[in-house]
């Protein structure tokens, strides 16, 4: 009985396979990206959406009142030290607070990681979040206040000492040249380690102060990243007073909380570009991904009653660049982050649909 031979494959059929398999793979790659940009974007929207809840659980166990820092000016409180601390202003009062919490929950009370007084920087806009995982018990760094795609972020928080080695990769080790914010705080201690716990999502200023009073913070025109405060000396801020559920007229159409670039897109733009889509908490806890150019325009009536806040944005060291590079002028219109008419307008929504008043001038 005879045998039948091996045949091995030849060289002609080996390059096919080797072509269908790359053909394959430029047919795959493409969408493979796109699935694991949809997840992203998914687990994105339920990380908003459980801030929300969180957010609506705060507001039911404070009187309706939106989760913020609490602490005021001129009254004792005790750190995890046993220092005492009477705050000289709301700024520093919010400051204490965000150090407070910090130290408790991480136990960095002494030593080389212990965790430093905060005064120098307004923690409400990228630690808010603090507050809402004080209340919830929820531990520091969980991944729910983090945009999956945000990988600097995931690695801080997974490293939480990490800043303290040269080089690290929080920003800055060193300023990093032209076309990058430039202000000189961002090299400090207490700034650095704080980015472990920073969040992805940012909340609206209204969610954290009135648009009408003595006092008031607005942005500056040279950094995106940067808040200054007018409205005259001597006057209440009001920070710790907050701001309450009711006031909020159209839940659906405002944005509370919203991811500072959309990481689910190449190049991963700043939230202000008109074509981005980043995912946006809103009031009534759904989570809305429509275009930025397709909400109303912001307003800053200490700033300029009739015509739209427009910025350039300027990276910090390690986030994404500008779409033009670095060192470009665009300006861009910063939407919901400044809302034209605060808690009582909306951000999205028909353009005939009924508007809260126009916020009154306030300071010189």
């Amino acid at each position: 009985m005879g045998c039948m031979k091996r045949r091995g494959a030849t060289l002609v059929e080996a390059v096919v396979l080797v072509a269908v398999l790359v053909l394959m793979g430029l047919i795959l790659a493409p969408m493979l990206d796109s699935a694991r940009s949809q997840m992203r974007a998914q687990t994105s929207a339920a990380n908003l959406m459980q801030m929300g809840q969180g957010g609506g659980m705060y507001a039911q166990d404070h009187q309706g009142r939106l989760f913020s820092y609490s602490w005021r000016a001129g009254e004792d409180y005790v750190l995890p030290t046993g220092q005492t601390r009477r705050p000289i202003d709301d700024q520093d009062a919010a400051a204490q607070q965000n150090g407070e919490i910090l130290m408790r929950l991480t136990g960095r009370i002494s030593g080389e990681f212990k965790i430093q007084n905060f005064s120098a920087r307004l923690p409400h806009r990228r630690y808010l979040h603090l507050i809402l995982i004080d209340y919830m018990g929820t531990p520091l760094g969980d991944s729910m206040f983090i945009d999956p795609a945000d990988e600097h972020q995931l690695f801080w928080a997974d490293n939480p000492l990490e800043y303290s080695d040269f080089p690290s990769t929080v920003p800055y080790d060193d300023y990093p040249g032209p076309g990058y914010d430039e202000d000189s705080n961002w090299l400090t201690n207490p700034v650095r380690q704080r980015w472990t716990f920073a969040s992805s999502y940012q909340p609206v200023s209204s969610s954290w102060q009135f648009e009408a009073g003595a006092v008031r913070y607005i942005p500056v025109s040279d950094t995106p990243h940067l808040f200054t405060v007018t409205g005259g000396q001597g006057g209440e801020m009001n920070l710790h007073t907050g701001r309450f559920i009711p006031e909020v007229l159209f839940p659906s159409q405002k944005v509370w909380f919203f991811e500072e670039f959309d990481r689910e897109i190449a190049s991963e733009p700043y939230f202000a570009y008109n074509q981005a889509r980043p995912e946006k908490l809103m009031f009534d806890g759904s989570v809305n991904r429509e275009r930025t150019g397709e909400a109303q325009e912001s307003m800053i009536p200490e700033i300029d009653l009739f015509e739209p806040w427009v910025q350039s944005y300027v990276p910090l060291d390690t986030f994404p660049i500008p779409l033009e590079g670095l060192g470009s002028d665009r300006e861009l219109n910063q939407r919901y982050r400044w809302t034209t008419y605060g808690l009582s307008g909306f951000d999205y929504g028909p353009y005939d649909a009924p508007r809260g008043p126009r916020v009154k001038r306030v300071g010189p």
